[in-house]
């Protein structure tokens, strides 16, 4: 339960400053039980993920889906230009999103002077009764802009934590104190270690809200001080990398529980070699899906298969394939009619190097999965590669990239599913929580002090139950 002294249908013009774990999610819960106006409560977030997150929360406290309107602030932001598309000024061709690293700044920019027009004010007022924002520490100027203009028209209540701030390497974001909370004034903060304690382990909670503290200050989090929940494993250059990969074999201390192992959102190499190397690790990946759309864009279908490229991107999803070896002997094969002692590897090699169909190369992607020994660790690209091509048109030479594009943006618009054992970085771990938490080096999330220390605080409150620390030092962040 959320701390019951702050309610947020009494708050006109605020911020609630919400720690990891302290039940934000759990406090918009309740407030829209209470809700009884006539028009529904606006509630924006960041992320398609968030979204999901919060919808799954509302559906399970039954509340009904009429008291309020859930959004990520860049869909709300599209949604009200598209309906003014005139008056927000706005180049058309960014309401498409075909090139979404351009679109959606655009989309931040006019959005802020539409709704500082007051253009929209009475389709505001008279659609919604009052705005709540989550993650507010992630809100760009444009985003922060746009939300205060709003707030002139309705009551707004946005929540967020300062120290889960990772989002700012896109550019500088609002300053809490000096920027968001002289428009919205303080009006309470959750002290309570909600996640923590339904762990049965509010001691560490309780040391996570004080570590929190100890990093505001400006120092070091010491983790001999730590409670029995937390091991730090030393790395003193004597098999580091082992130590590293014996810590990513930890096991939840409940039944079925989950393990996030998380790194520098830079050493991408290292967190696909522990995903690679750690039985039942699979990577949580980016939501641009990057390596799918450079491999649609490096795929021709429908004339010979370009084997060497589609085994380049196998082995960089799936464990056991031997790129040198299956070319050769499919050079071997090729030259001899005989096929009878041909692997069914080889001859969905064989088929996809003679016709470079989609569906071929379906079946290549799919039987090198299924080799003896073969795991896949980056199950989400696989998947999303093996949608996009099974649902292209014979003849269109870009329905593999239209495809893959096409699936990249229905995947944003669904929450993430924890695996049992999931690699990623705090960047992309951050929202989702497990049982046990990895850090595989603490000193390494980034080369700015601020951005390093911040991103420490989200990789240790991401586990409930069990955190292990590898790092040179016992003092982190």
């Amino acid at each position: 339960m959320p701390d019951v002294e702050i309610d947020l249908l009494e708050i006109r013009c605020g911020s609630v400053t919400a720690p990891a774990g302290c039940g934000k999610t759990q406090l918009i819960a309740d407030s829209l039980t209470r809700q009884t106006g006539r028009k529904p409560i606006l509630i924006l977030t960041h992320t398609n993920a968030g979204v999901a997150a919060l919808r799954t929360r509302l559906t399970g406290a039954s509340i009904p889906t009429s008291s309020y309107s859930l959004a990520t602030l860049d869909g709300w932001a599209l949604k009200a230009l598209k309906a003014f598309p005139g008056r927000s000024g706005i180049d058309p061709a960014h309401l498409a999103l075909s090139n979404p690293r351009a679109d959606y700044p655009a989309i931040k920019r006019a959005a802020a002077a539409l709704s500082g027009g007051r253009h929209i004010d009475d389709i505001v007022d008279a659609s919604y009764s009052r705005i709540i924002v989550d993650e507010y520490q992630d809100c760009g100027p444009e985003q922060h802009q746009m939300v205060c203009h709003l707030a002139a028209v309705l009551p707004t209540v946005v929540l967020g934590d300062p120290m889960q701030e990772i989002f700012s390497w896109q550019g500088p974001h609002p300053d809490w104190q000096d920027d968001v909370c002289l428009t919205f004034l303080p009006a309470g903060e959750l002290v309570k270690p909600w996640r923590w304690i339904r762990a049965g382990a509010e001691g560490l909670g309780e040391w996570l809200l004080e570590a929190r503290r100890t990093l505001m200050a400006g120092d070091q989090v010491d983790l001999r001080d730590a409670p029995p929940e937390v091991e730090w494993i030393e790395l003193d250059g004597t098999d580091d990398e082992a130590k590293q990969r014996r810590a990513c074999l930890a096991r939840s201390p409940r039944v079925g529980g989950e393990v996030l192992i998380m790194a520098a959102g830079v050493q991408t190499d290292l967190q696909r070699r522990i995903a690679r190397q750690t039985p039942g690790a699979v990577t949580v990946e980016n939501v641009d899906l990057t390596d799918v759309i450079s491999f649609a864009r490096s795929i021709e279908l429908d004339q010979p298969g370009d084997l060497a490229r589609a085994l380049e991107f196998a082995t960089e999803v799936t464990t056991n394939v031997d790129r040198s070896a299956l070319v050769q002997r499919v050079a071997i094969l090729g030259r001899s009619s005989e096929r009878k002692d041909a692997t069914g590897v080889e001859i969905a090699a064989m088929d996809y190097n003679r016709t470079g169909s989609a569906d071929h190369l379906v079946a290549l992607l799919l039987a090198l999965e299924g080799n003896p020994g073969a795991r896949t660790f980056r199950p989400d690209i696989l998947r999303t590669c093996v949608s996009a091509l099974r649902s292209c048109a014979p003849g269109n030479p870009a329905a593999f990239l239209d495809a893959a594009l096409r699936i990249r943006e229905q995947s944003r618009m669904m929450g993430r599913r924890i695996p049992s054992r999931a690699v990623g970085s705090p960047l992309l771990l951050k929202g989702l929580e497990a049982d046990v938490a990895v850090i595989l080096n603490a000193a390494e999330f980034d080369r700015h002090p601020i951005r390093n220390m911040k991103n420490t605080y989200v990789a240790i409150t991401r586990g409930s139950r069990k955190l292990l620390v590898c790092s040179q030092s016992p003092l982190i962040g």
